[in-house]
C-alpha cells in the first residue's frame, strides 16, 4: 500500500441575505398582518426560513475524508477479512428443503390456495356490493364475447361459453390477482384457430354428392361441417390440455420469470399484428362471404385476397345489420368513456346488441328469408368430461409452447398493474400455477385455453369490483346461460359477433400510437416493435412470435457488443468524481493519463471489441508506438553510419531511459563526455549538451473503470492480460479501477492476478488510482549531488 492519503471534501456554502432585514419584516407583518404588505412580508419570511433550513440540510451533508489510497493486495489482505462459513452438504441441503412442520404446511396451503387468505376477512359491507355489481357487469359483457371468439379459436360458439365459465372459476381459488378477468381472448383464441385450422383443414372433409339439379350428371361437393367442427374442438382440446400442462409445470418448477423475456414492445408489436389478423379475418363474417380459412406465413395476405375476390358475392343483409352494430357498439364505447365518472356501471352495449338482434333476426327469419348465417344449434346444459386424444400431441408441442408463454405473460402483465394501482402483489409463480389448472382441468369438459381479458379486466375493475368475488358471480351468469336459455341464441346472426370483435380491437390499434414514442426514446426498443409486428403479421403468429423473440436476444448481444465508451476526466479538484469530458465542461483528463469508461460486462462476444474501443478510444496504440520506436532506432543507426563515413571525431551513441516514477520512455542522444549522475540524470560535459528526444506518446497510463462490469469470462480476462502486456512493452502502465467484490472473485478464479498482472494494480475507486498515478508521475524534487 502507498503512504499516500486521500482528501476529498465536498461542501456547498451559501451567505444569506441579512438576517436583521428578515426581523424588521417578521416585526412589520405581527404590526399588520391583515394588510397586504403584511402578508407579503410574511411570505417572504416563510420563503428565508425554507431557503435557511435547505441550507441546514446541504450543511449537514457536507462530509470530509481523509484515508490512504487503497489497493487490492491491501484491501484482501489486510483490510478485509472474509467471514467463515462451513458448506452445507448435499443431505443437509436437501432435509433443508423437504424439512415439513405445522408452519411451512400452512405457508404452502396459502400459497397454493390463494382464497384462503382473504375470504375468512373478507369485509361483507364494504366489498360485496361492488363486487355484485361488478360480477354481473362482467358476466354479461362475456356471454357474446364468448360466442365471438370461439369463431376465432374455429369451434362451434357454444364452447366459447364453457370456456368462460370453468377458467373463471378456478382462478376464483387459485389466483392471486384480485381485478383481472379470466376467460376468452382474441389474440389467443386466433391463435387457437389458426392450429385447427392447419391441423383439420376443410379439405380433409369434402364429400361428393350427386347434384340433381345439373344436366349432365356430374357431382357437386360439400363439406362435411359436423365433423370438421369435432375434430377441430379434439384439436382446440387437446392443445389446451398441453398448455394447462406447461403452465403447471413451470410455476411448480418457480419459472415465473419467463416473461421476462417478453418485453413490452415485443408483447405490444406482436398483440397489434394479432389484431391485423382477427380484423380481417371477421370480413367475411361481416360482409356474409363465404371463403376458406387460412393458416401460415402470408395467411393475413390470402384471407384479404379472398375477401377482395368474392365481393361480390357480400349479403348486402348482412353487411348492413353488421355495419349498424359496429356503429352502435362504438358510440356505446365513446360514452362509457367520455361519462365513466358519471355512469355508475357501463351501459352493456355488447349484451343489449346481442339480445336485440337475435329479436331481429328471430322474427324475420333473417336465416331462412335473407340467407343470413347465424350461430346454430348451442346444446343446453355441460357436457361431461372426458379424455383428449393423446395421439395429436406431437403436433401441437410447439404451438403449446407459444400460447403457454403468451397467455401468462398477458396475464401476469395485466395483473401486476391493477395489482400497483391498489397496492397488494401478485406472484409470478403461483399465476402461472392458477393459468396452469384452469387451462389443464377445464380442457376435460372441452374449452379451449384462456388468458385474462384487458377490455373486460377494466370493466371488473371500473365497476367496483375489490375481489374475484366478482368473478365468481360472472361465471355463474354464464353457467345460468348455458343451462337454461342457451338456445335462445341460436338465431343471432354470425355478423353481429364480428362486430363485437371488431370493436373490441380498436384498443389494440391503439399501439400504433407507441411508434413515434419509441422514436424519441429508444430505437432499439422500436425495431423490436417494428420487428414483432410486420413478423407475426406476414409468418403467422406462431413464427413471428419466435422471431421476434429471436430479435430481441439479438439486441441484448448487439448492446453488449456496441456499449457505449468514453473517456473521464475530474470535476474540480478535491470533488473525486470523474465524468465524460466531452460532455460536460468541468470534467478535465489529467495529465498523462487516460479513463476509460464502457458499460458493459467483458465476456468472448465483445473482448476483442473492448480492446479495439480502447485503443480508439485513448489515441494509445501499442503498435504504433513500437513502430515509433523502430522508425527512430533505424534513424538514429543511419546517423551514426552517416557519421562513421565522413569519419566523426565523436562517436554518436544512445541510452534508451525508463522513468521509474513516470513510466515514460525517452531517447537520449549526447556525446562520448556524458556523464552520469547517481540518480539516473545526465550531466552535461563542458563539450556537449545533451539533447533529449521526444517521448513516445504524452500518454503513461491507462486506467479502465469497472464499475458497470458486471461479470468477465475466460476469453474476456486472456484478452485483458494480453492487452496490459502489449502495453507494458511501450511502458504504459494500465490500472484497474471500481470492481465489485464479486467480480474480484471470479478474478482470482480464472487466474488472472498472475503474470503481468497483480492485486496492487487494482483500486477500489478511479480516484484511488489517479492519486497513485499522480504520485508515479512525480519526479524526484531533491537536487542531485555534485
Amino acid at each position: 500500500m502507498i503512504p499516500l492519503f486521500v482528501t476529498s471534501e465536498l461542501c456547498v456554502r451559501w451567505a444569506p441575505t441579512s438576517c436583521v432585514r428578515h426581523a424588521q419584516c417578521a416585526a412589520a407583518a405581527a404590526v399588520d398582518g391583515t394588510s397586504e404588505v403584511g402578508r407579503a412580508e410574511q411570505q417572504e419570511t416563510r420563503d428565508w426560513a425554507r431557503e435557511l433550513h435547505t441550507d441546514r440540510e446541504r450543511e449537514e451533508r457536507t462530509y470530509q475524508l481523509e484515508r490512504p489510497v487503497y489497493d487490492e493486495a491491501y484491501l484482501h489482505g489486510q483490510l478485509l477479512h472474509s467471514k467463515h462459513k462451513s458448506p452445507k452438504t448435499i443431505g443437509q441441503r436437501l432435509a433443508n428443503q423437504l424439512h415439513c412442520s405445522s408452519e411451512r404446511a400452512k405457508a404452502v396451503a396459502l400459497s397454493f390456495l390463494p382464497i384462503i387468505t382473504w375470504l375468512p376477512s373478507y369485509p361483507v359491507k364494504e366489498y360485496l356490493f361492488g363486487d355484485v355489481v361488478s360480477g354481473l357487469s362482467t358476466g354479461v359483457m362475456q356471454l357474446p364475447q364468448g360466442l365471438a371468439y370461439a369463431m376465432l379459436a374455429a369451434v362451434p360458439p357454444v364452447y366459447g361459453l364453457y370456456s368462460s365459465f370453468y377458467p373463471v372459476l378456478l382462478y376464483t381459488f387459485f389466483g392471486t390477482s384480485r381485478h383481472i378477468s379470466i376467460g376468452t381472448f382474441a389474440v389467443i383464441s386466433l391463435m387457437i384457430g389458426g392450429v385447427a385450422v392447419r391441423e383439420a383443414p376443410d379439405s380433409q372433409f369434402t364429400i361428393q354428392a350427386p347434384n340433381g339439379t345439373l344436366t349432365n350428371g356430374t357431382f357437386a361437393n360439400f363439406i362435411d361441417t359436423e365433423a370438421r367442427d369435432a375434430r377441430r374442438v379434439q384439436i382446440a382440446v387437446v392443445l389446451t390440455t398441453m398448455v394447462g400442462l406447461i403452465q403447471l409445470v413451470l410455476g411448480l418448477l418457480r419459472f415465473g420469470f419467463v416473461a421476462i423475456y417478453l418485453t413490452e414492445p415485443l408483447v405490444r408489436g406482436f398483440t397489434t399484428a394479432a389484431a391485423i389478423h382477427v380484423f380481417i379475418s371477421q370480413f367475411k363474417y361481416l360482409l356474409g362471404i363465404r371463403t376458406d380459412r387460412f393458416s401460415g406465413p402470408l395467411s393475413v395476405i390470402y384471407s384479404l385476397v379472398a375477401v377482395l375476390t368474392n365481393i361480390t358475392t357480400t349479403n348486402l343483409t348482412t353487411m348492413f345489420l353488421g355495419v349498424v352494430c359496429i356503429v352502435f357498439l362504438y358510440g356505446v364505447k365513446y360514452l362509457n368513456e367520455r361519462f365513466k365518472q358519471k355512469l355508475p356501471v357501463p351501459v352493456p352495449g355488447e349484451i343489449i346488441v346481442v339480445i336485440v338482434c337475435t329479436g331481429i333476426s328471430y322474427g324475420l327469419s333473417l336465416s331462412e328469408n335473407y340467407e343470413v348465417d347465424v350461430v346454430g344449434e348451442i346444446p343446453t346444459g355441460l357436457l361431461p368430461p372426458f379424455l383428449p386424444d393423446i395421439s395429436l400431441v406431437p403436433n401441437l408441442v410447439a404451438d403449446s409452447v407459444a400460447i403457454a408463454i403468451v397467455g401468462f405473460s398477458m396475464g401476469i402483465s395485466l395483473a401486476k398493474i391493477f395489482a400497483l394501482k391498489h397496492g397488494y402483489s401478485v406472484d409470478g409463480n403461483q399465476e402461472l400455477i392458477a393459468m396452469g389448472l384452469c387451462n389443464f382441468v377445464s380442457s376435460f369438459f372441452q374449452t379451449f385455453a384462456i388468458t385474462c381479458s384487458m377490455s373486460r379486466s377494466l370493466v371488473q375493475e371500473s365497476t367496483g369490483g375489490k375481489t374475484q368475488i366478482a368473478g365468481l358471480l360472472a361465471s355463474v351468469v354464464v353457467l345460468l346461460v348455458v343451462v337454461a336459455i342457451g338456445f335462445v341464441f341460436q338465431p343471432l346472426p354470425q355478423t353481429v359477433l364480428a362486430a363485437i370483435i371488431m370493436v373490441n380491437l380498436l384498443g389494440m390499434f391503439k399501439q400504433f400510437r407507441d411508434i413515434p414514442g419509441l422514436w424519441r426514446t429508444s430505437k432499439i426498443e422500436l425495431t423490436i416493435w417494428l420487428v414483432a409486428f410486420v413478423a407475426s403479421v406476414l409468418l403467422g403468429l406462431d413464427l413471428g412470435l419466435l422471431v421476434a423473440l429471436g430479435f430481441a436476444i439479438l439486441t441484448v448481444v448487439y448492446r453488449t457488443q456496441s456499449p457505449k465508451t468514453v473517456i473521464l476526466g475530474q470535476v474540480g479538484q478535491q470533488t473525486g468524481l470523474y465524468y465524460d469530458v466531452d460532455q460536460y465542461e468541468e470534467a478535465v483528463e489529467c495529465k498523462g493519463i487516460k479513463i476509460f469508461h464502457s458499460n458493459s460486462s467483458i465476456y468472448f462476444a465483445n473482448s476483442d471489441l473492448y480492446v479495439n474501443a480502447l485503443k480508439e478510444k485513448t489515441g494509445v496504440d501499442p503498435i504504433h508506438l513500437l513502430a515509433v520506436r523502430k522508425a527512430r532506432k533505424r534513424k538514429q543507426a543511419g546517423t551514426e553510419k552517416e557519421c562513421r563515413n565522413k569519419k566523426c571525431s565523436e562517436k554518436m551513441s544512445a541510452i534508451v531511459k525508463l522513468d521509474g516514477d513516470s513510466g515514460v520512455t525517452c531517447e537520449v542522444a549526447s556525446g562520448n563526455n556524458l556523464d552520469m549522475l547517481g540518480n539516473g540524470l545526465v550531466e552535461k560535459s563542458d563539450s556537449e549538451e545533451a539533447r533529449f528526444l521526444e517521448a513516445l506518446g504524452p500518454v503513461h497510463t491507462l486506467i479502465l473503470d469497472w464499475t458497470p462490469v458486471n461479470f468477465i469470462d475466460t476469453v474476456g480476462a486472456k484478452a485483458i492480460k494480453l492487452m496490459i502486456k502489449e502495453y507494458a512493452t511501450v511502458d504504459v502502465c494500465v490500472f484497474i479501477a471500481g470492481c465489485s467484490r464479486t467480480l474480484l472473485d471470479e478474478l482470482r478464479t480464472l487466474q488472472f492476478f498472475t503474470g503481468v498482472m497483480a492485486p496492487e494494480m487494482v483500486f477500489p475507486t478511479v480516484h484511488d488510482a489517479v492519486l497513485h498515478c499522480q504520485r508515479r508521475s512525480v519526479p524526484h524534487a531533491d537536487p542531485p549531488s555534485q
